[in-house]
């Protein structure tokens, strides 16, 4: 089927991102949006725009009925859920195929298995995927969990089965710490996922996060696009990625490739995915889990490849095969991203508040920024504080490291503090040049007093300039608000 409306049910730079390929496809886009995004980017951007509620994302991006609607209201064929919000919510998914829609994104009952960790582990296991030693299913009680760690030995890490992002995660030393970590790690995972399960699993002391992008059609075509190195994090969440990755060999690559197409396969996966694995120290590859959505990372795979990510799903979507094959693909260069977070890399990478008041992006030869914001917007208190994505190519790692440097020289952010400081660090960082690095170079490696910020004279007079721009903007605004109007966000108050 021709789908020739897309509703995308999402915000920011993926919003945007899908809907300029849908542009080029010649396909028309509906944005929604909260009372908080009215004038963002992809609402002016899209073809048009429905408002689905209140800021809250359960009152908005959350509220599937809301978006479901909206997309019978504007007669879309489709819906693109992007990431994050509910790109992996397999409820959701049925439920856009019972309202006659085309949902573009794996079938629900793929997500199902590879949304629960314990479930994506078991049909990894029927086809020799090789998995981290430990726990067959969740750990039924304290004595079953003392039985595990002395099969598989000390230290150990205690996982929450339906979640991610280092929530219901305890790392156990001895036995004497297990009882307790077990219960602390099942009551956040209960608090965060609704479900309290966990099992148990060796701990790599030094591993790498390594990922495999695929590609899988209807009709049982499935391929891989290579890598992307994933180790440098905070807080278990990703900052910066690249593709390939330094430490694989051929060999490995290929067989950590041949891997993820077989685990793709373990749940008949249909759209674009990814697989993610461990690498420890001796090179040995683990399953980690599969992420059933496209990733936030995306761009550094169709850097490397030419190949539209966005637009293989629409076309996967439609009900097209491949165009290719395993065979005809093959990487060039090599390339870096960097997410721009509205954090403070001095104070533990807290989310930080306020205005743009400088939005200057880099420019230049293989310089991509994914964005939704410009100068002037507020950055909302509500959702995740990344202001963009920072990718670069280059002929080599060399090359893409140097020009990521002078991207990040030339990337204007003025009214809230950034990760872009620390990017530089990573940038120039022997461990990370070097490519010997794990997923502990913020602990091992960084700390506040390593970023030397000054702003320069320059910086000083834009900022102030920027500062009685923005105030006489706000003034003749129609929309500004009244003297004395004194309102404390919600997202402040709780940070005090």
């Amino acid at each position: 089927m021709k789908i020739k409306k897309i509703l995308v049910a999402n915000r920011g730079e993926i919003a945007l991102r899908i809907m300029r390929t849908a542009r080029e496809m010649g396909i028309k886009t509906v944005a929604v949006f909260s009372e908080a995004d009215r004038n963002s980017l992809h609402v002016r951007y899209a073809d048009e725009a429905i408002c689905i509620g209140h800021p809250l994302s359960n009152q908005s991006y959350l509220a599937a009925k809301k978006i479901i609607e909206s997309a019978w209201k504007t007669k879309s064929d489709a819906i693109h859920p992007g990431y994050g919000f509910l790109s992996e919510n397999a409820d959701f998914a049925d439920d856009v195929k019972k309202a006659g829609l085309i949902f573009i994104g794996p079938d629900a009952s793929s997500m199902r298995i590879m949304g629960d960790k314990l479930s994506a582990k078991s049909a990894a296991r029927k086809f020799n995927i090789p998995l981290v030693p430990g726990s067959d299913g969740a750990v039924a009680d304290h004595h079953s969990a003392i039985a595990i760690a002395q099969k598989i030995g000390y230290p150990l890490l205690i996982k929450a089965s339906a979640g991610g992002g280092g929530k219901g995660m305890r790392i156990v030393n001895d036995q004497n710490e297990l009882d307790e970590k077990i219960h602390l790690a099942m009551s956040e995972a209960k608090s965060a996922f609704g479900d309290p399960s966990v099992f148990i699993e060796r701990y790599i002391k030094a591993p790498r996060h390594i990922e495999i992008q695929v590609l899988a059609d209807s009709k049982g075509n499935v391929v891989h696009l290579f890598e992307r190195e994933c180790s440098v994090q905070r807080r278990h969440q990703k900052v910066i990625e690249e593709a390939p990755s330094s430490i694989l060999t051929p060999e490995l690559r290929t067989l950590m490739g041949a891997c993820a197409v077989q685990v793709a396969k373990a749940c008949n996966y249909t759209s674009a995915g990814t697989v993610e694995f461990l690498l420890d120290e001796n090179h040995n590859f683990y399953f980690l889990e599969m992420n059933t959505r496209l990733q936030v990372e995306h761009p550094v795979t169709e850097m490397i490849t030419g190949l539209d990510l966005v637009k293989e799903q629409i076309r996967i979507a439609e009900g097209f095969a491949l165009p290719f094959s395993q065979e005809d693909l093959v990487y060039n260069g090599h390339s870096i991203e960097v997410r721009v977070y509205a954090e403070d890399p001095e104070n533990n990478f807290l989310p930080d508040t306020g205005t743009l008041l400088t939005y200057k992006t880099p420019k230049g030869n293989n310089v991509r920024v994914d964005d939704g914001f410009e100068e002037g917007m507020t950055i909302p208190v509500f959702y995740d504080p990344m202001i963009a994505k920072l990718i670069v190519h280059g002929k080599d790692r060399e090359t893409a490291i140097r020009r990521m440097i002078r991207a990040i020289d030339d990337y204007q952010i003025t009214g809230v503090k950034t990760t872009l400081p620390f990017c530089r660090f990573v940038m120039n960082h022997e461990a990370f040049t070097s490519g010997n690095f794990t997923t502990h170079f913020v602990q091992n490696y960084f700390s506040p007093d390593k970023l030397s910020v000054t702003n320069s004279p320059f910086d000083e007079v834009a900022a102030v300039f920027s500062v009685l721009h923005l105030t006489t903007n706000q003034k003749n605004s129609p929309s500004a608000k009244p003297a004395g109007d004194n309102t404390v966000s919600p997202w402040q108050t709780n940070r005090k």
